[in-house]
């Protein structure tokens, strides 16, 4: 549990005035930038505004001050809105909140069983798949908002919205398209102005000003929604079997993609900033500020990588600053939250359209199509198209399977069992050139010996007038237990004819597996030995016996 150390208390250690001013005003400016997007984000997840804050305060605020991570901003995250949507309108808000403690609690058990590292078991090709599949859900879903759009269903899937869209068009409303294409060039064109001030924050400000001074037939969040402005409050879910078996799936799905994006995040930062941070401890985190901000009346939360890396540009140099961000929104949420009434539908809906551009990572995903084999680019194309028309838990589950299966193939390829060319049957000096004597035949076994490549084991069922076989083992890094039994076989076969068998370098993995399976014992610590040059003495010394 030493490693287990919040990068807090290692920050605090040679802590100072300057330090605190530089995160004191990075916190508040990545406040500012998280207030627009925390409201746009519940809205995106089918919850009330003031939960996104309620998840920016409570989860942010733990995260930073548990975290493995110097500089790392949590919150809600645009990856959780169509999971939470569909849970919130599966199982409603005890369910998601259920799913949210329960993915706190496989978080926090996946910190204390340092499976920080899980993140390398996740071929590149899925997340960058399902990370611009999210990209286009949520690009679909606030069509509708940007558009003015009046649906004659309440959809719920992806694929459900845009036949709406399309059944739905003919309700296009021009005012609502102006307002959305007015905070959609604003934060497109306000970063070459300014920089420091967000342009998420402009396009609110000057959108809700259009449509409360002009009377224009806009909805707003207080025409949909009603806003609170209560600090938030501390409630159990109504927990039951059946809730709980019902969303514990949705509980997976949230705590794999919390990790997944808490820990890609962590790893941009320390990037940026030239540190190193503590996984298992940022895990542990997560859980921990994910399952308090169930209980607070948040949503899933996580490593935010644009909310990060405008921390690192503003100057944070510590947890603090996440922790100052935090208490801002608390601020901001007490004293002003009824003034996000005034915030025009479709501001939001062109908020989380730059969301989803930026999150698509559009150019990555045309640049490993690209240059990828055909096989990854399969498993990307797949992991998109599953995580559209489907969700993301099947994506995920069909995507790895997929991957692991391409994964085996391939080392199954690079797998082979040969038999040496022996110096008398070559010419010119081509093949193996150490003498072998002319009882003796060498087999070299190269690559990872396991199922899918134990096939490639001979049989010894032809004639020969051999009485050794050496099995060099020196280019196998690992031996399972189907490969194991190809050897045993392969050795019984041989004791049959009268063939001894003779192991030449054995490494560690595949020795302990013969150990614990007893063929060593069977076949005679004798004959394992070391290298080829002791495997042929071995190989004349049984020769000698057989002739005694």
């Amino acid at each position: 549990m030493n490693d287990l150390k919040p990068q807090l208390l290692l920050s605090l250690k040679d802590y100072s005035r300057e330090k605190f001013l530089k995160d004191l005003v990075a916190g508040v400016i990545v406040a500012i930038i998280a207030l627009p997007l925390s409201i746009a984000l519940a809205l995106a997840s089918g919850v009330s505004p003031e939960q996104g804050l309620y998840t920016a305060i409570v989860a942010g605020f733990l995260i930073s001050a548990l975290g493995g991570s110097k500089v790392q901003i949590a919150g809600p995250t645009a990856a959780f809105a169509t999971i939470v949507a569909g849970i919130v309108a599966k199982s409603g808000m005890d369910g998601l909140a259920t799913a949210t403690i329960l993915a706190g609690i496989i978080l926090v058990l996946m910190g204390l069983l340092r499976m920080g590292s899980m993140i390398k078991f996740i071929p590149y090709t899925i997340t960058t798949g399902f990370t611009a599949g999210i990209a286009v859900t949520i690009f679909i879903g606030q069509i509708k908002d940007f558009l003015g759009l009046t649906f004659e269903k309440s959809p719920i899937e992806t694929m459900e919205k845009l036949e709406q869209v399309i059944s739905c068009i003919g309700t296009l409303r021009l005012p609502a398209l102006a307002v959305g294409a007015l905070a959609l060039a604003i934060l497109i064109l306000w970063p070459r102005v300014s920089a420091r001030i967000p342009a998420s924050l402009v396009a609110v400000i000057v959108t809700a000003g259009a449509v409360a001074l002009l009377g224009l037939p806009v909805n707003t969040i207080g025409d949909l929604y009603t806003i609170s402005s209560a600090a938030p409050s501390f409630r159990l879910p109504a927990l039951s079997y059946a809730t709980v078996a019902a969303v514990l799936p949705d509980a997976f799905t949230i705590a794999i993609l919390a990790a997944i994006e808490s820990l890609l995040s962590a790893v941009v930062a320390d990037e940026m900033i030239g540190a190193r941070h503590n996984s298992n401890m940022e895990l542990v985190a997560q859980g921990v500020g994910n399952a308090a901000s169930a209980m607070f009346g948040g949503i899933p939360a996580t490593g935010a990588i644009a909310r990060t890396a405008a921390n690192i540009k503003n100057g944070g140099v510590s947890p603090i600053a996440g922790m100052v961000h935090a208490v801002v929104l608390l601020l901001v949420l007490v004293l002003l939250m009824p003034y996000a009434a005034l915030i025009p539908m479709p501001c939001i809906a062109a908020i989380l359209f730059q969301v989803a551009y930026n999150m698509s990572g559009w150019r990555t995903f045309l640049q490993v199509v690209k240059h990828s084999p055909k096989s990854d680019t399969a498993v990307l194309l797949l992991t998109f198209f599953l995580t559209v028309v489907f969700d993301l838990v099947v994506a995920i589950a069909v995507g790895l399977s997929l991957a692991c299966l391409l994964f085996m193939t391939r080392m199954a390829n690079v797998s082979s069992v040969k038999e040496w060319e022996y110096v008398e049957d070559t010419q010119d000096d081509q093949g193996r050139l150490k003498p072998v004597p002319a009882h003796v035949m060498v087999f070299e076994i190269t690559g990872p010996m396991f199922f899918g490549a134990a096939d490639k084991i001979p049989h010894m069922d032809r004639e020969t007038d051999k009485s050794v076989l050496i099995l060099r083992m020196r280019a196998v890094p690992a031996l399972d237990i189907t490969a194991l039994k190809g050897l045993r076989r392969l050795w019984e076969e041989c004791s049959r004819q009268g063939i001894q068998v003779v192991f030449s370098h054995v490494n560690e993995q595949p020795m302990s597996v013969f150990k614990k399976s007893g063929l060593l014992d069977e076949v005679g610590a004798d004959n394992f030995q070391p290298n080829i040059d002791a495997a042929l003495e071995r190989a004349v010394a049984l020769r000698a016996e057989q002739q005694a």
